[in-house]
């Protein structure tokens, strides 16, 4: 990426239009991290296997580590911090927290975003589907008990709410 030319590219990221400087192979983690200010994006192995720097792109989970921010354009971004507000946190947020379903931390953004992307396909998934959705993200800390319940308290709370609705 040194010497290569910067280009000006416009990604829509959790709603807003950005206009970054980039080159077209920089990876998005980057630009969102570096140029966005997005925190919850965290670099984890940089070969798109541990899960930290996921991210959805139009609605599908993506690994932003080795994604060319190029290849973003003119599509839509979440992050964690679009997933819900301060004074209204996404379900999966909510119940991370009431679960204590981190220790470190680290990766919580990356599995959150892929369990969302699970409650989205399937909002009543079995603890063996919510296993298997999480089986590619990796938490060194051993809270995947915590995790499942977490996700188990997310769907009820999904399914509670659209039943008041």
């Amino acid at each position: 990426m040194d010497g290569a030319p910067h280009h000006r590219l416009r990604i829509a990221v959790n709603g807003q239009v950005h206009d970054v400087e980039a080159t077209s192979e920089t990876p998005l983690l980057y630009v969102l991290r570096n140029e966005l200010g997005l925190n919850s994006v965290r670099f984890g192995c940089g070969l798109s296997r541990c899960g930290a720097c996921t991210v959805h792109v139009d609605g599908e989970p993506v690994r932003t580590c080795e994604l060319p921010v190029r290849e973003v354009v003119g599509q839509a971004v979440v992050t964690l911090e679009g997933l819900g507000t301060p004074g209204h946190l996404h379900p999966l947020q909510q119940a991370f927290l009431d679960e204590q379903a981190a220790q470190c931390g680290y990766c919580i953004p990356g599995i959150i975003m892929t369990a969302a992307h699970l409650l989205e396909r399937n909002p009543s998934p079995s603890e063996d589907e919510i296993k298997v959705a999480l089986n590619d993200t990796l938490c060194r800390c051993g809270a995947h008990v915590r995790i499942v319940r977490a996700v188990q308290r997310a769907a009820r709370m999904i399914e509670s709410a659209a039943g008041n609705a």
